[in-house]
């Protein structure tokens, strides 16, 4: 019996119109179907579907290259102001610089003891009016590295017993110390930034102590959903993480970051604030907040200021450094002008190009664009 096709099939593989048996017999008993590479006759397949093309001509791209600019650039000039007026004051005290005041500190370790402490005296040129926040600022820091991301347990954090006492082993190695489960596990926690800062006004050589408020800086979904303290028969947290140890760095335990209940442990919000991972190398953090006291008096006055600084934090072993920010904040955040310049720059280029092109089509639209066909 012989098998006949067609070489054209034979080259593609599959048979167009099945196979021709010799006698005209029916393979199997019966006919197969035809297998076939051309698409169902449907609209989507066939490509019959009804579109809308644009067709772009000087009357819709004209107004819109100028409404674009008319629009951006007042937008980012607002947004260039509203930042340039945001009060901000910066200090290094890294301590790199042999006249730093804390140039002693920068060979620290985490279990210095006694810790090492300096003291920073800078003047303020211009008051803050409004609330001011302080922030912390780290530089050459990768908290992003993406096993230094992965390094935590979320249910650990969120007050799960059984994590507790036998946590990820995405916390390795810093998921046990001497047998014990280490609270908070992780590379995350056992970094965590640990330097205080205290912030003092100098009145005719009298130091006077400014308010530092260490709540309400973390996320209210952080605080009160993502981050939980262990449960169980009694509210005593050294009850509560018993049998667990503190993390390798750190000087004391979970349980002891503060005295008031209601920030302890891993509600602690400056725990929090350091949890949450910034996204670039250079990042600062929300620290404390000084808030206005009334309408008739700034927030800081214009003056002479001294800060206090319990150097712990050791960067210098991988070229980092340290910053305290003073900053007060708009409706649009804290000082950032990128946005201004990118909305200033969008729309100026749009209303450049919407100049050149208009000036192209009135030079040269009026022209016959048909081209003679010779005979």
């Amino acid at each position: 019996m012989a098998v006949n096709y067609s070489a054209k099939e034979e080259a593609d593989g599959h048979p167009s119109g099945g196979v021709g048996l010799s006698g005209g017999g029916a393979a199997g008993g019966g006919g197969g179907a035809v297998k076939t590479r051309k698409p169902d006759n449907t609209a989507f397949k066939q490509q019959r579907l009804p579109a809308w093309q644009p067709i772009l001509t000087a009357g819709t791209v004209l107004p819109a290259f100028f409404i674009i600019g008319l629009i951006f650039i007042p937008i980012g000039i607002g947004i260039f102001v509203t930042s340039n007026n945001i009060r901000e004051y910066e200090i290094d005290y890294t301590g790199t610089e042999p006249s730093s005041p804390c140039n002693k500190c920068l060979n620290v370790s985490w279990d210095s003891t006694p810790p090492c402490t300096c003291t920073i005296d800078f003047t303020l040129e211009h008051s803050f009016e409004s609330n001011v926040f302080m922030y912390y600022g780290l530089s050459n820091f990768y908290q992003n590295h993406r096993r230094y991301v992965k390094s935590r347990d979320d249910s650990q954090l969120n007050g799960d017993n059984s994590s507790l006492l036998n946590p990820s082993k995405e916390c390795e190695p810093y998921r046990t110390n001497e047998d014990k489960p280490i609270a908070p596990c992780g590379a995350i926690a056992n970094s965590m930034f640990n330097d205080t800062l205290e912030l003092y006004r100098i009145d005719n050589d009298t130091r006077i102590p400014i308010p530092l408020i260490k709540k309400g800086i973390a996320w209210w979904t952080d605080k009160n959903v993502k981050f939980r303290n262990p449960s169980g028969e009694t509210n005593n947290l050294t009850a509560l993480f018993q049998g667990t140890t503190k993390p390798v760095n750190w000087p004391k335990p979970v349980y002891m970051l503060d005295s008031e209940p209601d920030n302890n442990g891993f509600i602690n919000e400056d725990f929090i604030v350091w949890m949450r991972t910034a996204a670039l190398p250079t990042f600062r953090k929300l620290y404390r907040l000084i808030e206005r006291k009334n309408n008739f008096q700034p927030t800081l006055q214009a003056g002479k200021y001294s800060l206090d600084i319990t150097y712990n934090y050791p960067v210098h072993s991988f070229d980092g450094r340290k910053r305290m920010i003073l900053s007060t904040i708009s409706w649009m955040g804290g000082k950032n002008p990128f946005l201004g310049i990118a909305y200033i720059t969008v729309g100026s280029i749009c209303f450049f190009l919407g100049v050149v092109l208009l000036i192209i089509h009135h030079k040269y639209g009026n022209r016959n664009t048909s081209a003679d066909i010779p005979n």
